[in-house]
């Protein structure tokens, strides 16, 4: 089975990249403290104008769709209160944020969050939100399926460039929960 590493000609270990990260996400691999040593992750540069999923696929090849994860955020309410948090499902689902994700949070409504709050709070642009450097008081929801990849690639936190990170790094990311039927078709 290819991994995402196979799509590309130059893929570089995301520690010699940090020049080309968001601060967050550059400040997060420059303190990586995971049980996968930090070399696994890595770098791709990437035309800022095939960022979204789609058209990334379109340009490498449709098999990277089943390799590919998306982060979204999402906001959970509860009376006046207002939880951030941030889904990792496979690229082909979508995340079940009324169900799955409302429960997860103890939330009596969660809805996308806005567009300004999702790029303002995580200091990443839209459309390259990852996991990696967001703030540590949001909870990372992460799909099963994506935990047990061997490599999926995700948002490098601006539009330009991909990483490919093992699933079990991203599971053990500070604040994640692993949930099965996160992402459904």
């Amino acid at each position: 089975m290819p991994v995402p590493m196979d799509a590309f000609d130059d893929v570089r270990p995301a520690a010699e990249c940090l020049d080309l990260l968001t601060e967050p996400v550059a400040a997060a691999i420059r303190g990586w403290r995971g049980p996968v040593p930090v070399e696994e992750l890595r770098y791709v540069d990437t035309d800022p104008a095939i960022a979204d999923t789609e058209r990334l696929v379109e340009h490498y090849g449709a098999w990277l769709l089943q390799q590919s994860a998306n982060c979204v955020v999402v906001a959970g309410k509860r009376g006046g209160e207002i939880t951030l948090a941030a889904c990792l499902v496979l690229s082909h689902t979508r995340v079940d944020v009324n169900g799955v994700v409302r429960r997860q949070l103890g939330a009596r409504k969660a809805s996308f969050a806005p567009m300004d709050t999702a790029v303002g709070d995580s200091g990443m642009e839209y459309g390259g939100i990852t996991p990696i450097g967001l703030p540590a008081a949001w909870p990372i929801l992460v799909d099963s399926a994506v935990a047990d990849m061997p490599y999926a690639l995700i948002g490098s936190g601006g539009r330009r460039g991909k990483l490919i990170v093992p699933g079990k790094a991203l599971a053990q990311l500070p604040g994640a929960t692993v949930l099965d039927g996160l992402g459904v078709a």
